[in-house]
């Protein structure tokens, strides 16, 4: 099994900035990409930002230029740094994780976090 635990998630108010994190523990050979998911009330769900073990980024058209994404491989830890927050970046964030839980494992998996909730005021 694979666990992902989110933090830094909260309220802020427009134009301020928080810290996501997301760790990844369990049965992991390899981690080939972790990411970020937000899902809005009316439970639509859009990817935020994705980065590959190798570094290469991608970003919503919605958050380039605010958000950063970053990854610690030896950690197992995936970041967000969002900034110059807007009241419509208000969603729940999800921490995702393609991973390959063992050497010999033909497919990759993705694995999913609880959520973390964050608001942002205008």
């Amino acid at each position: 099994q694979v666990q992902l635990v989110e933090s830094g998630g909260g309220w802020v108010q427009a134009g301020g900035s928080l810290r996501l994190s997301c760790v990844a523990s369990g049965t992991i050979f390899s981690i080939k990409s972790m990411g970020w998911y937000r899902q809005f009330p009316e439970n639509h769900r859009e990817l935020v930002a994705n980065i590959s073990s190798t570094g290469s980024t991608n970003y919503a058209d919605s958050v380039q230029g605010r958000f950063i994404i970053s990854l610690e491989n030896a950690k197992n830890t995936v970041y967000l740094s969002m900034n110059s927050l807007k009241p419509e970046d208000t969603a729940v964030y999800y921490c995702h994780a393609r991973v390959q839980e063992y050497y010999f494992s033909v497919y990759d998996y993705d694995h999913w976090g609880q959520g973390t909730q964050v608001t942002v005021s205008s």
